[in-house]
């Protein structure tokens, strides 16, 4: 397959052209990468699918890069590796992270799991191996950090196809000299010295994509935007009100599946393997027209692109000043109550930091055999700001109120 990022994409062999021909990894295809990001820079429409077939081929280039430096692995745990790194994200629902633990409150990771271990039994068995790396239950831990860890295949192929798409250039790392820097000491996945620049440029702009993109603040507004609104459909659900939607998108509106449905009921998992943005958006589309004020005002917000207000802060909002936004939002959609206008008012955190000082660490190698966490290997990265977590407060709410806080200049 010819790929935009990393040119030709070469499926390794025939199990793992089998797994992205199947329907589970297809519908991939219809989950949008970045979510709503596309909002923002409308060239971020790329896909899951895409995502996961490029980790996948960077995935041989670690596997080739660590044969070649003399670290057993065999062609079995080659295969199971690439398997792993290809079927990571399959448990993604719509629109990627913005609706889990929402739509569907099992996280990706445990629906991952749930599939991979349906398509081990559809294929005889053979994914046993890619299921315990995914789980990091194998004994060669190396392997497992090759698919999950600060450095996996994963990160190198989203941030540097999140630029690209993006058009970020902040984001472009050298993942090519990265991998080939790779190499594993005491069953642990290291960087060889000649690298840690290339390292450096790798947080540094895992950082930087973060504020710009992932978490940029239109981008945010629209992620609650479409939260609310699907908590404001189900609720309408659960009142009987009959709503359009497809069959296998209303299964989720009216229940909420636990991770053990997913495990011993076949039809939670059978209608989430239907679930893609396509529903989502269809769906909206539909309820712009619904006579439920809340749900209509939020459907054409969230289709015409006409998002909330957001004001983000170092420090929390004061109770008071929410208080007043919502109430004069509730005067101004002539809302029942305060409580209504929690459908279009909302404040949360986001937070990030480039580097875990806890998690699994980069350790760098040096000639000596003498191993380093990059953030005492640097002369350029500062540990007390690299390992930082940043958390930022922010308030979501209609900018046709805007005029009126204004006029109020304690709110903020």
């Amino acid at each position: 397959m010819n790929d935009p990022v990393h040119g030709f994409i070469k499926v390794p062999n025939e199990l793992l052209y089998d797994l992205t021909e199947h329907p589970y990894f297809q519908r991939l295809r219809r989950i949008k990468q970045l979510g709503l990001t596309h909002l923002v820079y409308p060239g971020a429409m790329h896909t899951r699918f895409q995502h996961a077939l490029g980790a996948m081929h960077l995935m041989s280039s670690a596997v080739e890069t660590l044969i070649s430096k003399e670290n057993a692995i065999s062609d079995e745990e080659s295969t199971a590796v690439h398997a792993a790194i290809l079927l990571h994200d399959i448990g993604h629902g719509p629109f990627s992270h913005v609706l889990e633990h929402s739509l569907v409150e099992v996280s990706h990771e445990a629906i991952s799991q749930i599939i991979m271990q349906k398509l081990n039994g559809e294929f005889d068995g053979v994914l046993s191996t890619a299921i315990d790396i995914f789980n990091d239950t194998y004994p060669k831990r190396f392997l497992h950090q090759l698919v999950s860890s600060q450095l996996d295949m994963d990160r190198l192929d989203y941030l540097k196809r999140d630029s690209f798409f993006s058009g970020v250039s902040e984001g472009v790392i050298g993942s090519d000299r990265i991998i080939k820097m790779l190499n594993v000491v005491d069953d642990k996945l290291v960087i060889e010295s000649k690298g840690i620049y290339s390292i450096e440029k790798f947080l540094v702009a895992r950082r930087l994509m973060y504020w710009q993109v992932y978490l940029h603040k239109t981008a945010l507004a629209a992620e609650q935007m479409l939260v609310h609104l699907l908590k404001r459909a189900r609720k309408l659900i659960a009142k009987g009100e009959e709503l359009f939607a497809p069959a296998h998108l209303l299964f989720f509106m009216k229940r909420k599946p636990s991770i053990e449905d997913f495990n011993n009921d076949e039809e939670v998992l059978n209608n989430f393997a239907l679930l893609d943005d396509d529903d989502i958006m269809c769906s909206i589309k539909s309820w712009t027209q619904h006579p439920d004020i809340i749900l209509s005002t939020l459907a054409k917000g969230f289709v015409n692109r006409q998002l909330w207000r957001i004001r983000i802060s170092e420090k929390p909002f004061k109770g008071e000043s929410i208080q007043f936004i919502k109430d004069v939002t509730q005067k101004k959609f002539n809302l029942k109550s305060t409580q209504q206008a929690n459908y279009f008012v909302f404040t949360d955190t986001i937070t990030n930091n480039a580097y875990s000082i806890k998690d699994d660490k980069i350790e760098i190698l040096y000639n000596n055999n003498e191993l380093k966490d990059i953030s005492k290997a640097s002369d350029m990265l500062n540990l007390s700001v690299l390992g930082k977590t940043i958390r930022k407060h922010y308030v979501c709410y209609p900018k046709c109120i805007e005029s009126e806080l204004q006029r109020n200049v304690t709110l903020f």
